[in-house]
C-alpha cells in the first residue's frame, strides 16, 4: 500500500519535485515548530508568565522590523524565480536587486528600533533585549529563502535550519537556567538565524551556481514596485495578527502577554503543519497558471479539499484536548491559557483556506490590489476591535478578534474568487 502510494506521488519528475519539497519543509517546519515546542515547557517554567511574556514583547516589536526587511520578497521574487529559473543571467540579477533592497531595509529599522528604544520610557527599561532580538531580522535579511522556493530546492533550507533549531534547542537547556537568563534566549536565537544566513551563502553559489551582480537601477525599481503591493498586504495582516501581542503588551503587562503567548505558541505549532504544503506549491502553482490557467485551477480545487480536510481535523482535536495540552506543555500556572487556545483552535483550519484563496490564487491570478484591500479592510477590524476587547478581556479579547478577522478574510476572498471566475468563464 505505502509503495503504491509513493510510486503515485513520483511518477512524474514535476511530482517527484513537488513531492521532495514538501517532505523537505515538513522536516524544517517539524524542526521549526516541534524543538522550539520542547524549550517552551521548560522556558515558560523557568522564566515565568512574566518574563515569557516580556520575550514574546520584545518578538513581537522585532516582527515589524522583520516585515519591513522582507518586503513580500518572500512571495514577488519567489514567483520571479519559479518562472526565470532556467535563465542564469536574469536569476543572478533578481538575486542582486533584492539583496540590496533588504540590506538597507535592514538599516532604516535599526535606526528606526534605535529611535524608539532611546525615545520611549516603556523599551528603554529593557533596551539590551530589543538590540539583542534584533539579530533575527539580521539573519533573515541574510537567508535568501525566496531564491531557494523559486528553484524548488527546499532541501538546503532544511539542513541549516534544522542545524540553527537543534543548536538552540540545546543551547536553552545548557544554559537558561534561572530567570535572570532571559537574554540568552533571543541571544542564542538570533545567533542562530546570522549562521544559518551566512552558511546559506555557499549553497547559493556552490549549489545553485548564483552569483552577486551589479545590478541597474531599473531592476531595483522594478523590484519595489512588483513586491509593492504583498507588502502593503503584508503590513495590514500583522495589524491583526502580530500587533494583537504589541497592542495586549501596551494596554496590560508582561504576565498577560505570557499567557496569550503561550496559547499562541501551541497555535502556530498546528499552522505550521500546512506551511510546507503552501511554500512548496506556491511556485508550482504560479508556473501551472503562467502555462494554462485551467490545470493550475484544477490543481488548486483538489489542493483546497485535501488541505482543508487535514486541517479541520487538526484544529478540532486542538479545541477538544486544549486543556490536557497546556496542563502537559505549560504547567499549572498557565491555566489561564486553556480558554484562549480553544477559542484559537481553529484557526489552523480558517488561515489554511485564506492562504489557498489569498497568496495561492489571488496574487498567481494577478488580484494584488484585490488581495491588499481585503487585508486592508480586515486591519481596520482587526485594530478597531482589539483595542475594544483588550480593554475588556485583556488576552481573550485577542483571540476572539483574530478568530472574528480571520473568518472575514477566508469568506471575503472565497466571494471575491467565486464571483470572478464565474464572471470569467461565462
Amino acid at each position: 500500500m505505502l509503495q503504491k502510494l509513493t510510486s503515485k506521488v513520483t511518477e512524474t519528475a514535476e511530482k517527484k519535485r513537488l513531492f521532495s519539497n514538501i517532505l523537505s519543509l515538513g522536516v524544517l517546519q517539524a524542526a521549526n515548530y516541534l524543538l522550539p515546542l520542547l524549550t517552551v515547557p521548560y522556558l515558560v517554567r523557568v522564566l515565568g508568565p512574566e518574563y515569557f511574556g516580556l520575550l514574546a514583547f520584545s518578538t513581537a516589536t522585532v516582527a515589524y522590523f522583520m516585515l519591513i526587511t522582507d518586503y513580500g520578497f518572500n512571495l514577488s521574487a519567489t514567483r520571479q524565480i519559479s518562472i526565470h529559473r532556467n535563465e542564469q543571467e536574469k536569476v543572478n540579477e533578481i538575486f542582486s536587486a533584492v539583496m540590496i533592497i533588504k540590506f538597507c531595509f535592514m538599516l532604516l529599522s535599526f535606526i528606526l528600533l534605535a529611535l524608539l528604544v532611546f525615545t520611549v520610557d516603556k523599551f528603554h527599561q529593557h533596551w539590551q533585549l530589543y538590540f539583542i532580538t534584533f539579530g533575527m531580522v539580521i539573519g533573515q535579511m541574510l537567508f535568501p529563502v525566496w531564491l531557494f522556493q523559486g528553484m524548488e530546492k527546499m532541501k538546503y533550507i532544511t539542513y541549516l535550519n534544522i542545524a540553527a533549531k537543534v543548536f538552540f534547542t540545546v543551547c536553552v537547556f545548557i544554559f537558561v537556567k534561572h530567570q535572570n537568563d532571559y537574554l540568552l534566549v533571543p541571544l542564542l536565537t538570533s545567533l542562530g538565524f546570522i549562521v544559518a544566513g551566512l552558511c546559506s551563502f555557499y549553497f547559493v553559489r556552490k549549489e545553485l551556481a548564483v552569483r552577486f551582480i551589479l545590478p541597474e537601477l531599473r531592476s531595483i525599481h522594478f523590484q519595489l514596485t512588483d513586491g509593492w503591493h504583498i507588502f502593503f498586504s503584508s503590513i495590514a495582516i500583522s495589524m491583526y495578527t502580530v500587533s494583537t501581542t504589541f497592542i495586549l503588551g501596551l494596554f496590560t503587562n508582561n504576565t498577560v502577554v505570557g499567557y496569550f503567548s503561550a496559547a499562541d505558541k501551541i497555535v502556530q505549532a498546528a499552522k505550521g503543519i500546512y506551511q510546507p504544503v503552501s511554500q512548496a506549491i506556491y511556485p508550482l502553482i504560479g508556473k501551472k497558471l503562467h502555462e494554462d490557467k485551467k490545470s493550475g485551477l484544477d490543481f488548486i480545487y483538489k489542493a483546497t479539499w485535501i488541505v482543508g480536510g487535514g486541517m479541520l481535523v487538526i484544529s478540532a482535536l486542538l479545541f477538544v484536548f486544549a486543556e490536557a495540552i497546556v496542563n502537559l506543555l505549560l504547567g499549572a500556572e498557565y491555566q489561564h491559557s486553556i480558554l484562549i487556545l480553544r477559542v484559537m483552535a481553529f484557526l489552523p483550519f480558517i488561515i489554511a483556506l485564506s492562504n489557498i484563496f489569498g497568496i495561492q490564487t489571488m496574487l498567481n491570478l494577478g488580484y494584488k490590489k484585490a488581495f491588499s484591500r481585503i487585508l486592508i479592510l480586515a486591519a481596520v477590524l482587526g485594530f478597531s476591535l482589539c483595542i475594544f476587547l483588550v480593554r475588556y478581556y485583556d488576552g481573550l479579547g485577542i483571540a476572539v478578534t483574530l478568530l472574528l478577522v480571520e473568518v472575514f478574510v477566508t469568506l471575503t476572498m472565497f466571494f471575491f474568487l467565486k464571483v470572478k471566475l464565474r464572471n470569467n468563464n461565462e
